[in-house]
């Protein structure tokens, strides 16, 4: 008797958990706009590592010289790992160019936020970071594309 309790007990705190985790990751046209494409360049300011997913943060310069700070989602941290995305390759002060797609509100308070396709370092590589599946648009970027 007791096991048939610790196991609907399990049961119970499985789906619990799960549906929690499920709620917190998002489709990307729930809240990022393929019709908003951007071009972010810049130094990281701060990279944060947390799951579902991660968001490296950077200061935009514009075009008129003006700097405008973005936070820019990317895959989950082991989905970057995977990718060559590492603590080591992206450290503070890395200047790097973004390509990838606004918020739906493009607010930019407290800052600008957008969904990153792919990242490019000042050695010239280029890596896909966004997320795959999720209703992103289809470009090429991602490998799971072709």
């Amino acid at each position: 008797m007791r096991t048939k309790f610790l196991i609907a007990g399990a049961a119970l705190a499985s789906t619990v958990l799960g549906s929690a985790v499920a709620y917190a990751h998002h489709a990307f046209a729930a809240e990022f706009d393929a019709n908003r494409p951007v071009n972010l360049r810049g130094p990281v300011t701060r990279i944060e590592w947390i799951n579902p997913h991660a968001w490296i943060h950077i200061e935009n310069k514009k075009p008129d010289g003006t700097v405008e700070a973005w936070m820019v989602e990317g895959g989950t941290p082991n989905t970057l790992l995977r990718r060559g995305i590492t603590k080591d390759s992206l450290k503070i002060g890395t200047e790097i160019v973004v390509r990838g797609y606004q918020s739906k509100d493009a607010l930019c308070k407290p800052k600008c936020r957008a969904n990153g396709r792919d990242v490019t370092f000042p050695d010239g590589r280029k890596l896909f970071m966004g997320s795959s599946g999720t209703g992103a648009p289809k470009d090429g970027s991602d490998e799971s594309e072709k």
